[in-house]
Order: C-alpha cells, then sequence, then structure tokens
C-alpha cells in the first residue's frame, strides 16, 4: 500500500510536469468503482491552470491558492504519472487531465480503491479528516506528546493517522527496528530519550525513502525491509526475524535487540 514517501514522489512528479500549464479537458478510463470528480466539478477547472502542490501525510493536493483544488488518494495500489501526448500508457488509466501544449496527468488505480475528489480548501479537508501532523513535520515536543505519551502499543501508536500522519506498517516496522523497540512496547513506559531516537529515526527513514523517490531497491542492504520474512537474520544481531500481530497488522521485528523499554 502506498505511504508517504510513494506519496511524496507523486506530489513531486505532479510539481515537475502538470503546474502552470493551462487545462483543456479531461478523459476518463474505466471507472466503475472509482470516485471521480462530476461533470460539473471537472467543468470547473477548464481553462484554469494548477499553480501549487501540497501533501498531508498519504493525502496529496494539486489546485491553487483559492482553489478549488484535486485531491488524490493512491488507494492501495494507484500511481500518478505525468507524460507527454500520445506516449504509450501503462493500464487501469482511469483519470486524465488534459492540458494545452500536450502533457497530461494520469491517475493509475488497478484495484480500484484510489480515488480523485474536488476539495475547496486543504486546511479544512484536514481538519475534518481529523488527520494528525504530517510525520515529515512534525516537531520534537509534539511528537513526544502525541506518541510517547500513549498508553498502547507504540507500533498501534505510529499507525494512528489522527496522531501522526503519513506513516504506514512498513516504516513504522523499520522505525522501531532501528531503535531497538518492541512493536507492543507500552508507548507512555519508554523513556523520553529513546522517544527523541525513534522520531528520529521516523523522520531520517522517511527522508530516506523519498529521496529515492521511493525505489525500496536503492535502500541500503541492512535495513529491514529486505528482511520482512519469518526466520530470516538479522541485520543488527545475532538474532532472527520473527513476525506477530500487533493492533491487528502483521508486525516483523528482532525479539533479540528489540526490547519493551
Amino acid at each position: 500500500m502506498p505511504e508517504l514517501p510513494e506519496c511524496e514522489a507523486a506530489r513531486r512528479r505532479i510539481d515537475a510536469g502538470a503546474l502552470h500549464r493551462t487545462i483543456e479537458g479531461f478523459d476518463l478510463g474505466e471507472v466503475s468503482h472509482v470516485e471521480l470528480p462530476s461533470e460539473d466539478e471537472r467543468a470547473r477547472f477548464v481553462g484554469t491552470q494548477f499553480s501549487r502542490t501540497h501533501r498531508h501525510g498519504k493525502y496529496i493536493f494539486v489546485g491553487s491558492k483559492d482553489g478549488p483544488w484535486l485531491h488524490i488518494h493512491l488507494g492501495m495500489a494507484g500511481s500518478v504519472r505525468v507524460l507527454e501526448e500520445g506516449a504509450e500508457l501503462p493500464d487501469f488509466i482511469r483519470f486524465t487531465v488534459k492540458f494545452e501544449g500536450g502533457n497530461r496527468l494520469h491517475f493509475r488505480d488497478p484495484r480500484k480503491f484510489g480515488l480523485v475528489r474536488l476539495v475547496e480548501d486543504v486546511d479544512e479537508f484536514i481538519a475534518d479528516k481529523g488527520l494528525g501532523p504530517d510525520a515529515l513535520e512534525i516537531g520534537d515536543n509534539a511528537f513526544s506528546e502525541t506518541i510517547g505519551k500513549t498508553k498502547g502499543a507504540i507500533k498501534s501508536a505510529l499507525l494512528s493517522q489522527k496522531k501522526l500522519a503519513g506513516v504506514g506498517n512498513l516504516w513504522a516496522d523499520e522505525a522501531l527496528y532501528r531503535t531497538g523497540i518492541d512493536p507492543e512496547a507500552k508507548a507512555n513506559k519508554l523513556e523520553a530519550g529513546k522517544v527523541s531516537e525513534l522520531h528520529r529515526a521516523v523522520r531520517d527513514i522517511l527522508r530516506a525513502v523519498v529521496d529515492t523517490d521511493a525505489t525500496y531497491s536503492k535502500l541500503p542492504d541492512d535495513w529491514l525491509i529486505h528482511h520482512r520474512e519469518d526466520g530470516d537474520a538479522c541485520t543488527r544481531c545475532d538474532g532472527k526475524i520473527t513476525k506477530k500481530t500487533v493492533g491487528g497488522r502483521t508486525s516483523y521485528y528482532c525479539p533479540d535487540h528489540q526490547s519493551g523499554t
């Protein structure tokens, strides 16, 4: 499932190829069970230009200062492509924005769990969703207050989009693996220094993945992402990777070096 790095990579592609171009229309692919803007909503964009992008957690927005905006949610397997007119297209294109001059912004969604929706105000949308601070923007004190004082499992706290927007299963496990914290450890029982270390790990990991354009093969070999198999060798000690369910989510970790404190 796309997480913050994939969404940030998509935002950057939109930013690089779809801004300051006059919108001349839209094309719809096979769209049953895919939520897309209505004909009237699409008409509001024709003749205008996107001038800015924004991302908050796993939510992508493209629009202008005074709106409206298109909100793109990638769902389980969605992606965004910006291609020239006439370029060979991948399968499962559900929604295309056509620009004067030839560029096209395509939303691809093979599993139909994503959506494109008109949004009038991004800040209001984020507030209505109850999203917490973006995982790349949250400060040390806010992270300590929001995550460090949670009474439940630290893994569940990291995954709560109402506490911290953008962290998914892969990178929560990666941060806990790097900092030696058991996914089931009670967040409010962790030492303050450990919570600060975890915040740095979350931030550094997400930035590193973003820097690869969310290409996992470019990440260092000793990262957990390359060893998410039960019984695989731990790259941080002599232990073995195992898995367990925490808050309904499968967690990969090393019980030898990941503790509850």
